[in-house]
């Protein structure tokens, strides 16, 4: 996609290598073929750990794409993070498409320190955070 920079997989194995992979779902097709994944890492709220998660990143097969298996996983996610009592979910990514899962931009949480509309969360057990998010360091590694 023109918006991926291809470093997706570098940065579920630097997750996975440190044990901060906290969700990892794929998506098989029919004749055997992995065709998508979604991960969930925990995130830190002005410095400090908690019961936050960030989704990302999202991937699925070019051929299919559009056919509801990012959708799916997605949903497949959350429903893990609600079992797992997380408070809440951020992302960066197209509110038109994250709007549907019911993410929401809130300039009360910002991420690197900015109000960003593409940064967004979704709240899933108390009142929302408020503070600057960080992802974990393996989304900035080389």
């Amino acid at each position: 996609m023109p918006f991926s920079d291809g470093d997706e997989a570098r940065v579920i194995d630097a997750l996975r290598e440190v044990g901060a992979l906290s969700i990892s779902l794929v998506a098989i097709a029919a004749d055997g073929e992995l065709v998508g994944h979604v991960a969930f890492s925990p995130v830190r709220i002005d410095g400090q750990p908690g019961d936050w998660y960030g989704l990302g990143p999202v991937s699925v097969a070019t051929r299919m794409q559009r056919r509801g298996v990012g959708s799916a996983l997605i949903s497949e996610g959350l429903d893990r993070l609600r079992e797992l009592m997380a408070a809440g979910c951020v992302l960066l990514g197209n509110p038109d498409y994250y709007r549907r899962f019911g993410f929401l931009s809130d300039p009360k949480l910002t991420y690197r320190g900015q109000p960003n509309p593409y940064f967004q969360r979704l709240v899933l057990v108390g009142p929302s955070a408020k503070g600057d998010v960080s992802f974990h360091p393996a989304f900035d590694a080389p």
